[in-house]
């Protein structure tokens, strides 16, 4: 193919409909190819981007242009794809149902046509190069591989059963796979950025929740149809993009975190759900129940105010109280949803990432703790009187705890810095590190999960030549070690939808 230079084309744009369009969308919101705008490229700065244009990417079908293009028109091309799109497009009912794409070869199976235990599995997502591996977690033997949308992100969500599991990428596709099966169901575009997924407590609905737009979808889980979507806007008419939605199984709701506005929202999952839920506090106090005109039942809407937008939060287990980060990153907010309120605040500074934040008993006491994005630090916060009552300095900042209520010790990463290779093991009553271990010198570690009995800590080697690494809970000590590809994230069926302690959910 000929260099292309000078005359030949018009600009960025005319090389981007040539070369681009037909994998990314001339709209640049994707189709074979990922969505090619800010949104979902934040984390290809610099110069990564123009490398990806001049080399192409492993194990994708994305190629290398450094013999068609020349330096100043991949550049070129590079900084025209960061810019953002001048108006955020309709992404509706029509568009996202024209987007469904059911497997035609599916069958259903009868029971699992594996013999291992279907609730000891786990999905490896692999970010190297979009796959998910589903693990025997008695055996440690791959089951099926099984390709995804580009750059899945949140956690894998599951059917009370655990027998469907639905993935999501950036991008707004979601994908059913039925793990009895090893089957794709199929897969629907439900936004065209978006932050993770839930799913409702029956196991009927899915919840996506979008940036772009600033919506939250609701699909059938059952075939992937639209059953509602809500235009994210606060009461003073604010849009917001949704931070993340989390399924509150106590209270039958999806619970929404909303980027931009001072608010947050409660969505109905039973159809005999009042606007006022049973346990809710009547007041007419600000920052109380506000009951929509007409939302009655199932996706009744309410709104809680607080005092500022908050995000990333931590659910206690009873579901009653959440903590968000505050918009500062220096505390935390802790808002109790029954009566629909602030009702404390924390000292967290750091930057908290409450997302990532478990809940175990010390004694005969519930405390959580939480990671810090800033500071080499976990806070360790008692949830009865909510009291900071330790601080545990770590190697550096930290994204993931984990433990289960099997197990003795909490894991925590150290994912950011010179001691990213760093794998703090911590006693549960006396907060102690008791070991960091160190599977791969220089090698970023993170993301560990048990398994359904606490047995065994699954832990992940961050890299493109990558490995899930097996340790038994209690020696500490290496089991086995499985090749994979940059495995971003273990996930338990059973731990899962039982909500086990130690597990983020």
């Amino acid at each position: 193919m000929a260099l292309l230079s000078g005359p030949a084309l018009a600009g960025p744009e005319a090389i981007y409909e040539e070369y681009c369009a037909v994998c990314h969308g001339a709209d640049r919101l994707g189709r074979t190819g990922p969505a090619l705008i800010p949104e979902t490229l934040k984390r290809m700065r610099g110069p990564r981007l123009a490398d990806v244009i001049s080399n192409g990417r492993a194990a994708t079908q994305m190629p290398a242009f450094a013999e068609t293009l020349d330096a100043d028109e991949i550049t070129a091309l590079a900084e025209f794809v960061k810019v953002p799109l001048a108006e955020i497009p309709q992404w509706g009912v029509d568009e996202i149902t024209a987007s469904r794409s059911l497997n035609t070869d599916y069958r259903p199976a009868e029971k699992p046509v594996f013999e291992a235990d279907p609730l000891n599995v786990f999905l490896v997502v692999e970010t190297g190069d979009h796959h998910v591996s589903v693990l025997d977690g008695d055996r440690f033997e791959v089951m099926d591989r099984f390709a995804t949308p580009f750059a899945v992100h949140g956690g894998p969500k599951f059917t009370p059963d655990g027998r469907y599991v639905f993935i999501m990428s950036r991008d707004g596709w979601v994908q059913k796979y039925d793990l009895w099966s090893l089957a794709e169901v199929g897969r629907i575009r439900a936004g065209l950025n978006s932050r993770n997924i839930a799913i409702s407590k029956d196991g009927r609905h899915l919840a996506v929740a979008n940036y772009l737009p600033r919506t939250l979808t609701i699909l059938s889980a059952d075939d992937l149809s639209v059953e509602r979507i809500f235009t994210v806007k606060a009461k003073d008419g604010t849009a917001s993009r949704v931070s993340a939605v989390y399924q509150a199984p106590q209270r039958d709701s999806f619970i929404l975190a909303l980027k931009d506005a001072p608010e947050i929202w409660e969505i109905a999952t039973d159809p005999d759900a009042d606007p006022v839920y049973e346990g809710y506090v009547h007041s007419h106090e600000k920052g109380m129940i506000e009951a929509l005109a007409s939302s009655e039942g199932l996706f009744a809407l309410r709104r809680i105010e607080v005092g500022e937008p908050i995000d990333d939060f931590f659910f206690t287990p009873d579901y009653r109280n959440l903590i968000g980060a505050a918009r500062d990153g220096e505390r935390g907010v802790v808002v109790n949803l029954n009566v629909g309120r602030e009702i404390a605040e924390l000292p967290l500074p750091g930057l908290p990432h409450l997302g990532s934040g478990i809940s175990w008993f010390r004694g005969d006491r519930r405390v959580m703790a939480t990671p810090h994005l800033r500071e080499g630090r976990l806070s360790v916060i008692d949830i009865e009187n909510w009291e900071v009552v330790n601080t545990i300095e770590t190697l550096g900042p930290g994204f993931f705890l984990r433990s289960h209520e099997n197990a003795d010790h909490v894991w925590a990463d150290v994912f950011f810095g010179p001691n990213r290779d760093a794998l703090h093991v911590i006693d549960k009553q006396s907060l102690e590190i008791v070991k960091t271990l160190r599977p791969v010198p220089g090698a970023t570690v993170a993301h560990v999960e048990f398994d359904r009995y606490g047995r065994y800590a699954l832990v992940s080697v961050w890299e493109d030549d990558g490995a899930v690494i097996v340790y038994d809970a209690k020696t500490l000590e290496e089991v086995t070690r499985l090749p994979m590809r940059k495995p971003s994230g273990k996930y338990n069926v059973w731990n899962k939808i039982s909500f086990s302690d130690g597990t983020s959910h």
